[in-house]
């Protein structure tokens, strides 16, 4: 296969936080603990301590979690190094439809990889990826992008009346059957029919987003010991109460700092990726089904409609563990309380709200680790392939837009001996330009202008010419329209990073697992290249 990188700062859309963290890390340090490199993560490994009883008591849990979602002997395996202590490499995702959008399988190989590198240099360490079950958007989990020759399809399960609830009680319902149907439909390759047997034996009516994305990322990544979790255990909730009860307690203090850490990163020139308020808590609490933000207001607590006293919500979380879930600047804190985390792969809108998030490690006394960003990839099918070469064009120049991408797929199909002529009579023009410029000037200095004026129309029109020439021939040629729509929607379909909206099952399918495999040997972990990849 071969292998193209871009700076990752080069991409669309990447933010000057990210940016500074990628490449210039000391500029954004103090917003975070440690710096993002593979020599911090390795004397974590060696730091990193939890209770041995709290460790036993999470292994354990995942263990049956695992053994639920079809655990393998590696994960076994990988369960019996964490209870003797390894470290862990943490990350983790909401749980999309059919596994959501490609970087998800990538923050997941990150992970193995980083972990397979510290076992490998005398440091056994695991893997373990962290579904966000406890989400409550439906909405951008429902529903999953598949790539086609036109453009991206939306796979989708029907919302119903399910808003607001945690999506990993959420049952998918009769309807997956004929979207998993549809899916399959659309694949091919020589992993078509195991992909498609993972998808129909994870992806049931009676599973939920939760249950079924774990069984399907088992399936997915068979053999590599990589350990999932699912924080909607009662069991992990009542291990976690502990931290929980502090942010509770510490409420208004966290609000204030996270109220300055957001002043402090915009006065940077970077951006809160959270919006903080003084009458923020970093919590939500299930109420009759439906996750409901806690917020503070005087003395008290509004839940809801209700107005609750501080000693009611302590007492709901001692009776009700299970009712309490993390915001997103408080769940890495929950997250790095159960486990033995030396570093967390993030993803960049991660690597903006860790950098809130550090002020309630700092004010709850948690153990932050190192944030190392996830791997980026964009796949390039062979298809894709030959038409890019065809047009003698880059990834690059897909992100510039069809602005950019048509007249340069419309100059390539010039017939070569006009292509020729234009291209020697141009220089030839501006051979001609540039004798004339001596003489003229000995003339009179004053026609240099002049001249310089009139090369400039000269050749703006002589460009004209050429690029209506190779208009004229591409309105003859059905095939440019669908090459560039093609090459849109599959390498920046709807505007965005492949990896951003594509699944990644199709490739999977095409390419066997030893795709999967392939992106784990190639990544560079630190996240400073985006890999482009040609299958």
């Amino acid at each position: 296969m071969e292998c193209h990188c871009i700076s990752a700062v080069d991409l669309p859309h990447t933010t000057p936080l990210y940016s500074s963290y990628i490449q210039d890390f000391p500029s954004v340090a103090r917003f975070y603990a440690h710096p993002p490199t593979v020599e911090q993560i390795s004397r974590l490994a060696d730091q990193v301590t939890l209770d041995p009883a709290l460790r036993r008591a999470v292994t354990e849990v995942l263990r049956a979690q695992n053994r639920v979602f079809g655990a393998d002997a590696a994960v076994e395996a990988s369960l019996d190094r964490l209870s003797s202590g390894a470290p862990a490499i943490v990350t983790g995702q909401q749980v999309g439809l059919f596994s959501g959008p490609s970087y998800t399988i990538y923050k997941a190989v990150t992970a193995l990889r980083l972990a397979g590198d510290l076992t490998a240099a005398g440091k056994p360490a695991v893997a373990i990826f962290w579904l966000a079950t406890e989400d409550h958007d439906l909405a951008e989990v429902n529903h999953c992008y598949w790539p086609t020759r036109a453009e991206p399809e939306r796979v989708e399960l029907p919302s119903g009346g399910a808003a607001d609830r945690r999506v990993g009680s959420i049952l998918l319902g009769d309807a997956v059957v004929a979207q998993v149907e549809r899916a399959g439909a659309m694949m091919e390759g020589p992993a078509r029919n195991e992909i498609l047997q993972a998808l129909a034996e994870s992806y049931r009516p009676t599973e939920t987003y939760g249950s079924a994305f774990g069984k399907l990322m088992s399936r997915i990544f068979a053999g590599t010991g990589l350990i999932l979790l699912d924080p909607m255990s009662t069991e992990l909730h009542r291990l976690a109460a502990p931290v929980y009860r502090a942010a509770l307690e510490q409420h208004r203090e966290l609000a204030r700092d996270l109220v300055e850490r957001g002043k402090a990163l915009e006065h940077a020139g970077y951006h809160a990726q959270v919006k903080v308020t003084d009458g923020s808590t970093l919590m939500f609490v299930d109420v009759d089904g439906q996750r409901v933000p806690l917020r503070s207001r005087g003395g008290e607590f509004v839940l809801g409609q209700r107005t609750v006293s501080p000693m009611e919500v302590l007492k709901l979380l001692d009776e009700s563990p299970e009712s309490f879930s993390p915001s997103a600047l408080f769940r890495p804190v929950v997250q790095d309380t159960l486990l033995p985390t030396a570093a967390y792969c993030a993803g960049p809108a991660e690597v903006a709200y860790l950098g809130q998030s550090s002020v309630v490690y700092e004010r709850l006394g948690a153990r932050m680790p190192a944030i190392i960003p996830r791997a980026s990839f964009t796949l390039v099918d062979p298809h894709a392939g030959r038409i890019l070469r065809k047009y003698g064009l880059e990834l690059p120049d897909i992100f510039r837009g069809q602005g950019h991408l048509r007249p340069k797929m419309e100059r390539v199909l010039l017939p070569p001996e006009l292509a020729h002529r234009l291209g020697t009579s141009g220089e030839a023009l501006r051979k001609l330009l540039a004798d004339l410029r001596e003489p003229m000037e000995k003339l009179d200095a004053t026609l240099v202008g002049a001249l310089e004026t009139a090369e400039k129309k000269i050749l703006y029109q002589f460009a004209n010419l050429e690029g209506k020439a190779a208009h004229a021939l591409a309105q003859r040629s059905a095939s440019l329209d669908a090459h560039e729509h093609e090459l849109m929607g599959v390498l920046y379909p709807r505007g965005e990073l492949q990896e951003r909206s594509l699944c990644f099952l199709p490739a999977l399918a095409a390419q066997g697992f030893a795709l999967r495999d392939e992106l784990m040997r190639r990544l560079v972990p630190g996240g400073a290249k985006h890999q482009v990849l040609y299958l």
